[in-house]
């Protein structure tokens, strides 16, 4: 197993059998709405996956938690804008309290090496 860009509390990644477990992302720019927070959030896993060798295309699972289920569209047409097409992984989306009240959304894939 590796474990990549490791701090104190957790790591960014991990690569265990040629399967890359990404951390929650979140937002590096708190004062967009839903749909910029959402596309922060989707480059930055882009970036995170090619670092792992991977890409979106090999999105074995994601969980999308949202503050508010209001935001759900604005969600939605981000990430339906990014999803590869014919590739749309399994995906779980949930409303929960997020650990900064300025985050609106926070995303954890799963994904193959290629």
């Amino acid at each position: 197993m590796q474990r990549f860009h490791v701090g104190p509390r957790l790591s960014e990644f991990a690569i265990f059998n040629k399967t890359v477990y990404l951390a929650g992302q979140v937002p590096e720019d708190t004062s967009q709405d839903i749909v910029g927070q959402t596309n922060n959030v989707l480059a930055q896993i882009d970036r995170l996956l090619e670092e792992a060798g991977s890409d979106k295309s090999r999105i074995l699972m994601c969980q999308i938690f949202i503050t508010d289920m209001a935001n759900m569209a604005g969600m939605n047409q981000a990430w339906d804008a990014w999803v590869a097409p014919g590739n749309a992984p399994p995906r779980a989306t949930v409303q929960a309290a997020l650990a900064n009240s300025d985050w609106l959304v926070e995303i954890v894939v799963t994904a193959a090496q290629k």
